[in-house]
C-alpha cells in the first residue's frame, strides 16, 4: 500500500471502528493508556474454554486517530487467534502493520492497544494459575 492508502485505512478504522464496545462475559477487562496525552483504551478479552484461543476481543477508548485505529485493527486481526500469537506479536510488527512511515512519530499511540492486550493476557494467565492452585491445593 502506498502512503495515502495506509492513511485511508487508518482513518477508516478510526471513523468506523471494528469490535468497539464492551464484551459481555469478558474474562478480563484491562484499562490502559497515556492520560497525559489523552489516549486511553480498555481491552475486553474472552478466552475459549480450552484457555488457548481468543473467543472475543473488543475495546473502548478515546484519543488520537492512531491509537484508536490501532485498537480496531488489532481486535480485527486477532479474533480467534491463539493467545500465543499475542505473545509473539512484537511492537515493531504492530507499527509495520499500521504503516511505519505514517505512525513513526506516534509509536506510543500505535502500540497502546497491543501493550494493553499483552497485559490482559498476562492477567488472564495469572488468574488461571491461581484458580488451578486453589483446585489442586
Amino acid at each position: 500500500m502506498d502512503r495515502q492508502d495506509i492513511i485511508d485505512h487508518l482513518l477508516d478504522h478510526y471513523e468506523t471502528p471494528r469490535y468497539h464496545g464492551t464484551l459481555a462475559g469478558a474474562d478480563v477487562v484491562m484499562p490502559g493508556g497515556h492520560p497525559d496525552c489523552g489516549d486511553v483504551v480498555t481491552i475486553y478479552l474472552k478466552v475459549d474454554t480450552t484457555g488457548q484461543f481468543i473467543e472475543g476481543l473488543a475495546f473502548e477508548g478515546e484519543g488520537c486517530s492512531v491509537s484508536q485505529a490501532a485498537a480496531s485493527i488489532l481486535a480485527e486481526m486477532l479474533q480467534g487467534a491463539p493467545l500465543t500469537r499475542v505473545d509473539e506479536l512484537e511492537f515493531t510488527e504492530m507499527i509495520d502493520t499500521l504503516g511505519r512511515d505514517v505512525v513513526k512519530s506516534r509509536q506510543r499511540c500505535a502500540t497502546l492497544a497491543l501493550g494493553t492486550l499483552k497485559a490482559a493476557v498476562a492477567h488472564y494467565r495469572k488468574a488461571q494459575q491461581r484458580e488451578q492452585a486453589l483446585t489442586d491445593g
